[in-house]
């Protein structure tokens, strides 16, 4: 059967209520899901009835891998640019086609199963919420949110609403990260000390000013829908489809981008928490010989990030996390020889016995010396994930179709959300170098510019008020988070 032929069998399936078969004739009955009522429930003959939200560039690359899985339909399509979403119209001809996704959710409710969400981060909160509060089942790429407060609120969302949720970090589901996790337990580092996570991102711009002039909106484009609740501000030309990574109104910069596939091996593997603090410096760009550039609404162009965790069973004592971005890396280990590769995105876990790394997404995990790798006997018992990293997004139809609680997870918002909060406490930092730089007149602090001490209960930061202004974002008016 093509492709094609299986979305109109499925979606037939999904029209008629009794069917008049020898199946019917012998008591069997295929119902439609939302006939048999009961929030998030899914007849054990159908499969996952899907609609993406932001379904171009990573957004399509979601969709097909979650209907190659075997276990979904592709129903609905939304979103806000006609150009990027050509090619999944093309892919999935059968779906309905939407640009606001809240029309798409209220006359499209009884007919969904699970909702994928590809948008820019300042969007993911309320669609993945809207969704969520309908009973349907999400899956939302990295980071989770954009703001903490997004992210503690989604966390308890999926609880309460008896969801199945996944975070769209897929290295979470591979391999590397449960070898790493063996050798960890194993006590072949012995204790963890300290953790090194590096990224050649941003290659898109950052510490720059926002453009003086304003661009012609595609026509394709539902530019006030992009915004969202963001505050509303001229085009610029080339914001979409991905410039917009740099600009604190959208995106998360470096870390949000990155952070979810390279600090989720050590919270994951070292049973990591929240930060209790968090400290940073920032690189910047001179506008002249003299004086550093202050542009507030860009992230900047590198950065170093120093996380406090505080002891787990895994660590030697309260763990030091280095986040590094723009090309800055850890100094280069000993244990590797002077043509081994140190790569341009990786993490490095340094114990009290020996050491150990991995690429982006955990993957390429070895142990240092790299001869060590080749006498490794270690016994390997965390569970793999089946089809690994591309696993990832079949784990969350089955899961869906077999509903919450039943099968566990890589990323479930339980633990995708305290890793997002982590990440964007090291924003706060971030952030905080520039507003204290605001308030000191422009003068550039050297080295470890802003400590702060974080209250996770609260969620607030006890010793410098001026950043709790980022913790929640206040939305333009006419919408809203639904808390």
């Amino acid at each position: 059967m093509t492709e094609e032929n299986k979305d109109s069998g499925a979606n037939s399936s999904r029209r008629n209520f009794i069917k008049t078969t020898a199946l019917a004739a012998a008591g069997f009955m295929i119902v439609p899901r939302h006939v048999l009522g009961g929030k998030g429930f899914l007849a054990p003959s159908d499969r996952l009835m899907v609609a993406g939200v932001g379904v171009g560039g990573k957004g399509e690359s979601d969709l097909e891998r979650i209907y190659s899985g075997g276990k979904s339909d592709i129903a609905f399509l939304c979103d806000v640019d006609d150009r990027r979403a050509a090619g999944s119209v093309k892919r999935f001809p059968k779906a309905k086609y939407y640009k606001d996704y809240r029309q798409m959710l209220d006359k499209e409710a009884k007919n969904i199963d699970g909702v994928v969400i590809s948008t820019p981060d300042h969007t993911h909160a309320m669609i993945a919420m809207a969704a969520m509060q309908l009973g349907k089942h999400v899956y939302v790429q990295k980071p989770l949110t954009h703001d903490i407060f997004e992210a503690r609120k989604l966390t308890e969302a999926a609880k309460r609403y008896q969801v199945v949720t996944q975070m769209g970090n897929q290295g979470a589901s591979g391999d590397g990260v449960r070898q790493l996790q063996d050798w960890c337990d194993a006590g072949l580092i012995g204790k963890v000390e300290t953790v090194y996570c590096w990224t050649d991102r941003p290659v898109w711009p950052q510490g720059i000013t926002w453009p003086s002039t304003a661009a012609e909106i595609p026509k394709e484009l539902d530019w006030d829908l992009w915004l969202g609740c963001a505050p509303y501000k001229p085009y610029i030309d080339k914001m979409v489809p991905f410039n917009w990574r740099g600009w604190w109104d959208y995106g998360t910069g470096a870390i949000g981008d990155m952070g979810c596939h390279l600090v989720e091996p050590p919270f994951r593997i070292l049973g990591l928490d929240t930060p209790i603090d968090v400290q940073c410096s920032v690189g910047s760009i001179y506008v002249d010989e003299f004086k550093r550039g202050y542009f507030p609404d860009s992230c900047p162009p590198s950065s170093h990030v120093i996380m406090t965790f505080e002891k787990t069973k895994k660590t030697k004592g309260n763990l030091e996390l280095h986040w590094m971005d723009g090309g800055i890396k850890p100094e280069r280990p000993e244990e590797l020889e002077a043509n081994e590769a140190f790569g341009a995105n990786g993490v490095l876990f340094i114990g009290t016995k020996g050491k150990m790394m991995c690429d982006v997404y955990g993957a390429n995990p070895r142990l240092l010396p790299l001869s060590k790798n080749a006498e490794d006997r270690t016994k390997r018992k965390t569970p793999l994930v089946e089809g690994g990293v591309d696993g990832h997004y079949t784990q969350w139809a089955e899961a869906a179709i077999a509903g919450y609680g039943k099968i566990n997870l890589s990323s479930p918002f339980e633990t995708a959300g305290p890793l997002t909060e982590t990440l964007l406490i090291a924003n706060l930092a971030i952030r905080g170098t520039d507003v204290r730089r605001a308030k000191d007149s422009g003068f550039d602090y050297p080295g470890r510019d802003i400590k702060l001490l974080w209250d996770k209960q609260n969620l607030r930061v006890t010793n410098f008020d001026e950043v709790n202004q980022f913790v929640k974002r206040e939305y333009r008016q006419g919408w809203s988070l639904g808390v």
